[in-house]
């Protein structure tokens, strides 16, 4: 997708690889459609621009809600990227949707 000063890619598949699990499914399947919005050449700048948001909120080592606080820990992290999606929806096309749909199916079956 891209890089800046605050979000690289290896960030944010190194955060999904480790935390995939504990944030869920959910969770994941918001961040990987985000990603691959963003991914896309169709997205126009300013939808690309909420999406690194999001995303770099994300993968953020330091957040309103702290990553490891049990059953709450991602719920920020959530909110964040729901509202990015809300944003940026007509973007999210069905073939984005079902690549995020693979890409869940190899960690949670």
């Amino acid at each position: 997708m891209g890089e800046n000063t605050y979000y690289t890619d290896d960030d944010f598949w190194e955060k999904l690889n480790s935390y995939a699990r504990k944030a869920g499914r959910k969770v994941v399947e918001k961040a990987l459609q985000l990603y691959y919005a963003a991914a896309d050449p169709k997205t126009p700048a300013w939808a690309k621009s909420v999406i690194w948001g999001a995303l770099m909120y994300f993968v953020a080592p330091v957040d309103a809600i702290p990553d490891v606080v049990p059953f709450a820990g991602f719920s920020d992290d959530m909110g964040v990227l729901v509202c990015a999606i809300i944003t940026v929806n007509a973007h999210i096309t069905e073939k984005i949707e079902k690549r995020a749909t693979e890409k869940l199916k190899e960690w949670f079956g």
